[in-house]
């Protein structure tokens, strides 16, 4: 009997550290990601007909490469250029390199513009979601505006779909997101 108690606290404890071991490992959203922009929710003023995302993760930091392609505004035109590089350096869907570090803390943004500052901030949580949030400030002719996206991502399929719900509050209102991409 006594033997049985044994080997069935041995067991219990094989099993908790288990547990804890696979608690502790970080998802990994690292490869080349296309948006799926038939599965996404957009908002119009976006304006977003193709997005990629080359993602490369270590234990420290995330660094998030995009490049967008957007539709033409049909108001103003955009002169025939359909790569759009200006477009808030990654936040509100232009092409941008931006590394967060994972340590919960805030870093600034490497940015070749001299426009503003954005700040940096990823934390992962107890799920294995993360959640990202950029804040920039921008001096105007009109005064200081600041912007704040906070995107929650998660995996699905196997990791085969990374999903990320998008919030970006603006002094024009608030836009929400939802997007879709499928691992390449």
């Amino acid at each position: 009997m006594k033997i049985k108690i044994v080997l069935m606290a041995v067991f219990c404890i094989i099993l908790s550290v288990a547990a804890v071991s696979a608690q502790d490992k970080t998802t990994n959203f690292a490869g080349n990601w296309e948006l799926d922009t038939s599965k996404s929710k957009l908002s119009d003023r976006v304006r977003i007909e193709s997005m990629t995302m080359n993602i490369a993760q270590t234990e420290k930091d995330l660094t998030v490469e995009t490049k967008t392609t957007r539709a033409e505004n049909e108001m103003r035109g955009n002169g025939g250029n359909r790569r759009r590089g200006g477009g808030g350096g990654g936040m509100m869907g232009g092409d941008a390199t931006l590394t967060y570090t994972l340590d919960g803390k805030e870093t600034l943004a490497e940015s070749s513009a001299a426009i503003g500052e954005t700040k940096l901030k990823a934390k992962f949580e107890k799920d294995g979601k993360l959640k990202l949030v950029q804040t920039r400030t921008i001096e105007t002719q009109m005064g200081g505006i600041s912007i704040k996206i906070n995107e929650n991502w998660e995996l699905k399929d196997d990791g085969k779909t990374l999903i990320i719900k998008r919030d970006m509050e603006t002094p024009r209102g608030t836009q929400s997101s939802e997007m879709y991409f499928t691992k390449q």
